[in-house]
């Protein structure tokens, strides 16, 4: 039978859910100074560095893995306590609700600034260039519509009715005889599962923006969600795991720095179209190992209130829905200065959270806004 979950406010998980999602400001405001995407991102700045690189992609390889981690534990968390009706109703209102309204506004926000830049900026990026070539077409096709970076809620709503199927059919008997073996089984289990999904797709591995739900991002992303609910269901499973966090670091540093090597040397492009079986073996490592090590590192250090963390927290939602949008406009307006990166890479990330976080507190906090993105 699984153990219990403690009954008390589990702060440590409010707290990384937050903090992986303002770290999608942080992450997306870096591309543009990102020497692997200055061919393929629309905020490519004139200006890049190696050290962006070095320090995005392991955001890459454990923001949206602990993301589904943490969604899964808390789905989990609700059945329990409240039933699987209950976990229905609050996904249609915090999930699927949210997801039709703010997609339209997302994608005409995102297609209008893109639109504008692409004819007014003078110093474009690739994919600016691009855009600018294809709206001077006569008979242009329009563009295909895809979900940006609000993919994120509609795997959640596919998860949601995956994890009702296994649970509905007693498909998790395997995860949970797993997590009841030593840590170890796991953390050398689970890259294996991935080592498939992420060698069909280029690496770093892409967002899954279209509309068809894509098997690699099921199988990534699934398998983090599913961690989450084993989490759950065997919580004595982080504190023996604790044990192996030393030898974890260690190897992710390793790990890192020559996923990093190989990267520079297998660029994405019809070169590289799909990761070679060396680089994928290293992104599923790194993003088993790194999204485990921040779990027990929150557990440890985030495990208690905070005001402030409470609070970022509670504004998270809001900001990463309408984060982009306003980073892709401000970031369009600064390329033409010729400012220092860092002083552009700055400027856009605080002005975009000062945004964000004014506008939840006059829109959302204190509004019944905050029953669905609060």
């Amino acid at each position: 039978m699984p153990v219990p979950v403690p009954q008390e406010r589990l702060h440590y998980m409010d707290h990384l859910r937050a903090l992986a999602m303002l770290a999608g400001v942080l992450f997306h405001a870096a591309l543009a100074y990102s020497p692997v995407m200055s061919g393929f991102f629309p905020t490519a700045d004139r200006q890049s560095s190696v050290w962006v690189d070095a320090v995005v992609w392991g955001l890459h390889l454990v923001r949206m893995p602990l993301f589904f981690l943490v969604a899964g534990f808390f789905a989990a968390w609700v059945i329990d306590r409240r039933g699987g009706t209950a976990l229905a109703r609050q996904r249609l209102r915090r999930i699927a609700l949210p997801f039709l309204l703010a997609w339209p506004l997302v994608w005409l926000a995102l297609s209008s600034s893109t639109g504008w830049a692409a004819m007014n900026v003078e110093h474009p990026s690739a994919f600016l260039a691009m855009v600018r070539e294809w709206m001077q077409l006569p008979d242009r096709p329009r563009a295909p519509p895809n979900t940006a970076h609000l993919w994120f809620l509609y795997y959640l709503l596919l998860f949601g009715v995956l994890h009702w199927v296994a649970r509905t059919l007693g498909l998790g008997r395997l995860g949970q005889w797993l997590v009841r073996r030593p840590p170890a089984w796991l953390l050398a289990g689970l890259p294996l599962l991935l080592l498939p999904a992420l060698a069909s797709v280029s690496a770093p591995h892409p967002a899954p923006e279209g509309l068809l739900p894509q098997f690699w991002a099921i199988a990534f992303y699934g398998t983090f969600f599913a961690l989450g609910t084993l989490v759950h269901g065997q919580p004595d499973w982080l504190a023996r795991a604790q044990r192996a966090a030393p030898w974890l670091a260690v190897g992710c540093v390793v790990l890192y720095a020559t996923f990093l090597w190989r990267l520079a040397v297998e660029l994405p492009g019809q070169a590289h179209p799909t990761a070679s079986w060396l680089v994928a073996a290293l992104e599923a490592i790194l993003s088993v190992w790194l999204t485990v090590l921040c779990l027990l590192a929150g557990q440890r250090l985030l495990h208690r209130p905070s005001a402030t963390m409470q609070y970022l927290a509670q504004s998270a939602y809001w900001t990463y829905l309408l984060h982009l949008p306003l980073l892709f406009a401000l970031q369009y307006l600064l390329m033409d200065l010729t400012l220092f990166w860092p002083l552009k890479f700055g400027l856009a990330m605080t002005t975009t959270l000062a945004l964000c976080l004014v506008s939840y507190q006059l829109l959302v906090r204190h509004t019944p806004l905050r029953r669905f993105v609060g």
